[in-house]
């Protein structure tokens, strides 16, 4: 997917997560993000839509003036499809201002500025879809491919060397010195294998032996690895080093408690 195309189904995501929740109740908990309510889930989204708006549009090279600005969710869980529609509108515009290659700051390190950060957001409302799913008991559905796209997303995020140096829970409990996990979705074309190294967590796109093997339908892969499902209830299957796989999912943690 190239940068319009996520924008375009960050504006459709959202549109569906914005007509799930409007008019809930806004004390309602998010059974996979434990110390949200629904009220933080959709203030998270909104504000983190609006947040990447500023940085594109303005083409930011630091983000302190774009999360000072930070704007709220409205109490009133009546107004939030039109806030979110909104938060998401305002990215879709700030987007088609820019190029790929405009310099925008992103945490990544590998400063890839606006296609992060399109990317970034369409991981972003899938998988806290799954949440608003989770916690107003609703079924979730995601076409394949739109999966393995946000299976990237997390992947790529979650092995970056912003989130190596950020986190260094994660970067001690994942040293290794080549220990690997093949991620496999087989209703979809996408195949990852992430090396554990002393310094770093090496992502690439193949098809390998690893020491563990996890494979299964791309939806049930992006929701057990983001942790939006347990292992249990998902048609995925584990070949290999489980005990690997457990600590692999115990530290993908993007967001504290989430």
């Amino acid at each position: 997917m190239d940068t319009s195309a996520y924008v375009q189904a960050v504006v459709e995501q959202t549109d569906t997560f914005a007509d799930w929740v409007d008019g809930k109740d806004a004390t309602a908990p998010v059974p996979t993000c434990p110390k949200w309510t629904l009220a933080d889930l959709v203030d998270h989204v909104g504000s983190t839509q609006r947040m990447v708006a500023m940085l594109v549009g303005e083409q930011l090279s630091e983000p302190d003036s774009a999360f000072a600005r930070y704007v709220p969710a409205p109490a009133d869980s009546s107004q939030w499809r039109a806030w979110l529609r909104d938060g998401a509108a305002a990215a879709g515009r700030a987007f088609a201002e820019v190029s790929d290659d405009t310099p925008v700051w992103d945490p990544s390190g590998a400063a890839a500025g606006v296609p992060f950060w399109s990317r970034r957001l369409f991981g972003e409302a899938c998988v806290h879809r799954a949440d608003a799913a989770v916690a107003l008991a609703l079924p979730y559905e995601l076409a394949p491919q739109l999966a393995v796209e946000a299976t990237e997303d997390w992947l790529a995020t979650m092995t970056s060397r912003g989130y190596w140096e950020n986190r260094p829970d994660f970067a001690d409990a994942l040293r290794g010195n080549g220990q690997t996990l093949h991620f496999h979705a087989t209703d979809a074309s996408g195949e990852w294998v992430a090396r554990r190294e002393p310094d770093e967590v090496a992502l690439e796109r193949t098809h390998a032996e690893a020491d563990v093997v996890v494979s299964g339908p791309a939806t049930d892969l992006l929701l057990v690895i983001s942790r939006r499902r347990p292992l249990a209830a998902s048609s995925l299957d584990v070949q290999g080093d489980r005990a690997m796989f457990d600590l692999w999912i115990e530290h993908m943690n993007w967001v504290t408690d989430a």
